[in-house]
């Protein structure tokens, strides 16, 4: 089946906002057997939305409508679906009940222009939603499936992942639908990966194979068509054998989950403990980790060194590394193998990862930009250090640096 995504909103016309949205609803229609054939972003004006909505239903069989379903007189959405199809707004009894509670357990008085956000329209089914107040609405008119939903991220994702998709899948016109596999994979290029595995790709029917990249991590999604996900997954596993025999030393995850995310919960189910000593990512590495919930667990904390003069008096960095007549310097392996022990050493910790190098954008200290070296410390075993030659933006360089840190300590935690 085509979709479209029309996004509403004129703040995102203005640039005020980036449209995450459609790259996120894109990815699970792919998933699910639905090709996005267009994105359309229109502002918020009833006209140019019920105008957009004509166009999508000439072109597509799904249409994605996202944002304008607010209390405000300018969220017309609802107003436009209701306008194209013929089909009249409608209060859902539910949603006001949910919205009229939120307001009275808070002691607030709750205004009339609340009420919008539990309209939906005629005949059409509601897609409740569990983060916030607007409810979103499923409809199925003239051979096409519209579903809108509401603009904000934390209330779109699990109203599409809970209620839209299970709804696209019992009303879409094919017999069978997708099932899909995600394979997450570390310390491994795109270009290499699929040089692993280009005889499988070249030659896929069902299941296919189909390689994504992102900064540090690639994934290959396995996608089959069949009556339910246990036919699916079995359709699926000769093929998920093969590739595992040939770069399962790089499969970190089954699903679309980041490589920090598994470090820190391959730290917390081994009641292993963190520390960092940053200097060229300057806390980039430690921002990382505590960005997920549990953290705390695990990370001990950090030292973001990026003077000489902290290096030795926060982790004991010796002077005779960082200056004088034939010293290493502050970039180089021996500092940076100094700066992880003595950040295991200071905070205790089971595990030490340090970084020192130039990010950039030009060289430092005759050292070019993008070499980084990267030791990790260990109770119980010899620090290691690797030398990093990355390229890219200030930001790419030191992201990169983190990602390969993080494929460091999961290769030892795995």
């Amino acid at each position: 089946m085509k979709a479209e995504i029309i996004a509403v909103g004129t703040e995102l016309l203005l640039g005020q906002i980036v449209n995450t949205n459609a790259q996120f609803l894109a990815e699970r229609c792919a998933g699910i057997g639905i090709d996005v054939y267009f994105q359309t972003v229109v502002g918020d004006n009833v006209e140019r939305i019920r105008s957009a909505l004509r166009i999508a239903a000439g072109r597509a069989d799904v249409i994605l409508c996202t944002g304008g379903l607010g209390p405000t007189l300018d969220d017309l959405t609802r107003d436009a679906l209701g306008e194209h199809v013929g089909a009249e707004l409608v209060i859902d009894e539910d949603g006001l009940r949910k919205i009229e509670a939120f307001f009275a357990e808070r002691g607030i008085v709750m205004v009339e222009s609340n009420r919008r956000q539990a309209l939906t329209l005629a005949g059409a089914d509601v897609l409740p939603n569990d983060t916030g107040m607007a409810v979103g609405t499923a409809l199925q008119h003239d051979g096409k499936l519209y579903v809108l939903l509401p603009g904000p991220p934390r209330e779109l994702k699990p109203m599409f992942e809970r209620y839209a998709i299970p709804w696209l899948r019992a009303n879409m016109n094919e017999t069978l639908p997708l099932y899909s596999k995600s394979l997450k994979f570390a310390g491994i290029g795109e270009s290499g990966l699929e040089h692993a595995l280009i005889d499988l790709i070249e030659k896929q029917t069902d299941p296919t194979i189909a390689p994504y990249a992102k900064e540090g991590e690639v994934m290959i999604r396995l996608t089959s068509r069949a009556s339910t996900e246990a036919e699916a997954l079995a359709k699926m596993a000769d093929v998920e054998a093969e590739i595992r025999r040939r770069v399962g030393d790089h499969l970190y995850a089954e699903e679309d989950v980041s490589l920090d995310a598994v470090v820190v919960r391959l730290l917390r189910e081994r009641g292993a403990t963190l520390a960092a000593a940053e200097s060229c990512t300057g806390g980039l590495f430690a921002d990382m980790v505590t960005s997920h919930s549990g953290s705390s667990e695990a990370f001990a904390g950090g030292v973001v060194c990026y003077s000489n003069a902290v290096k030795q008096s926060l982790l004991g960095v010796p002077a005779s590394l960082l200056a004088g007549d034939g010293a290493p310097g502050a970039v180089s392996a021996e500092t940076a193998a100094a700066m992880a022990d003595g950040a295991r050493a200071r905070l205790a910790t089971t595990f030490a990862v340090a970084f020192t190098g130039v990010a950039g954008p030009g060289p430092a200290d005759g050292k070019p930009a993008g070499l980084v070296y990267l030791a990790v410390a260990q109770e119980g075993r010899p620090t290691e250090v690797r030398e990093l030659k990355l390229s890219g933006s200030r930001e790419i360089v030191k992201l990169r640096a983190c990602r390969a840190g993080f494929y460091e300590l999961w290769k030892r935690l795995k």
